[in-house]
């Protein structure tokens, strides 16, 4: 049986799921909660008006909210509330990804000179970003790992710079090394993001504890080198939640605070394309798990296979259109290389979505 997830109190069996759909905006939203035909999505901009209950690996089939037989009314409560969140603002934000790394798959070698990786950073933040995620390692599949020496010194002269020249960005270091998060988080970084989900190095879940910055804890199997041959799931959306939650109560029973969670279902991280899509489209399970979702498909392979476009510098269009499938869930984060067309696509969205 899986283990059970403590929120503050509040006792989540990962036997039973709730998985929202029939998503109403805007007026229509409001005035369907208020008759009790539907429930906020994770306090967001949007409500469900129907739920599939999934206990074990058996699913019930989608009925209306007001169908939901007794005895889940803590799972719909829990899907329904505003997950918690700590340090970063309290809206939609963007991400700008700058890799300083010469082996990343869209960019790699761009940014390895400090006064590009900052020149790049500071446009990010011109064209709208609220945070900058700054890699030293590739995480590609079949990738390599590198030193955290190695990485450091490819990250630290740019946070360095960055933290100087904006201080009032939001900066965040993507690694998996703890060697690596005690240096950025000694010179300002303000979240550390991590594609192992804090499991890769024994001492980062005591580490981060003893910090109060935010933690982005991302659903991989494996690690780069192997993910691939991971790619095996009865049922991809459930056993993402199922895993992802373990790692949250990893982090919770080391100390660290919820409210300065943020989970991340990685997309492209041991998955292949149709499980990729498969979770894309059912991204509002994410909310049984009471955190901040943070979203990067960013150029990925997926959209390449999706699109037929095998330049990832020309896939930013259908980055922009897939990474919209976060914004139901409330203040999500939207990790892109393109910022300005996510900007501008946020801001539609929003302006025709929320009420």
């Amino acid at each position: 049986m899986p283990p059970s997830l403590r929120f503050g109190g509040r006792v989540m069996d990962f036997r039973r799921l709730v998985e929202p759909a029939g998503l109403l905006y805007g007026v229509a939203a409001q005035e369907a909660v208020e008759r009790g035909d539907a429930l906020p999505l994770a306090g967001g901009p949007a409500a469900f008006t129907c739920v599939d209950l999934i206990e074990d690996n058996t699913r019930s089939g989608f009925m209306p909210v007001a169908a939901v037989p007794a005895g889940w009314e803590k799972e719909l409560v829990w899907v329904a509330q505003r997950p918690v969140s700590g340090k970063l603002p309290e809206r939609p934000l963007v991400m700008g990804i700058l890799n300083l790394t010469p082996d990343s798959f869209s960019d790699g070698g761009t940014h390895l000179e400090t006064s590009k990786a900052v020149e790049a950073g500071q446009a990010m933040v011109r064209a709208g970003a609220d945070v900058l995620d700054l890699g030293g390692e590739s995480t590609r599949p079949g990738s390599l790992p590198v030193t955290p020496q190695q990485e450091w010194n490819r990250i630290g002269p740019a946070l360095r710079a960055l933290r100087k020249q904006s201080p009032d960005v939001v900066l965040s270091v993507d690694t998996r090394n703890s060697f690596v998060m005690e240096q950025a988080l000694a010179v300002g970084a303000d979240v550390i993001n991590d594609v192992s989900a804090l499991a890769y190095d024994p001492d980062a879940l005591p580490l981060l504890a003893e910090h109060e910055c935010g933690v982005v804890l991302m659903h991989m199997r494996g690690v780069p080198e192997t993910m691939a041959q991971h790619a095996v799931y009865e049922d991809v959306g459930y056993e993402v939640v199922r895993e992802l939650g373990q790692r949250v109560q990893a982090a919770l029973d080391a100390g660290i605070a919820r409210e300065r969670l943020v989970i991340d279902p990685g997309l492209g991280f041991a998955k292949t394309t149709e499980q990729n899509r498969e979770m894309l489209a059912r991204l509002p399970l994410l909310a049984n798990l009471g955190c901040r979702v943070l979203l990067g498909l960013s150029r990925k392979r997926m959209i390449g296979e999706l699109t037929g476009v095998s330049d990832p510098a020309r896939r930013d269009p259908a980055t922009q259109t897939a990474t919209l499938e976060a914004l139901p869930l409330g203040n999500s984060i939207l990790r892109v290389h393109e910022v300005e067309g996510m900007v501008q696509a946020v801001t539609v969205w929003r302006a025709v979505h929320v009420a």
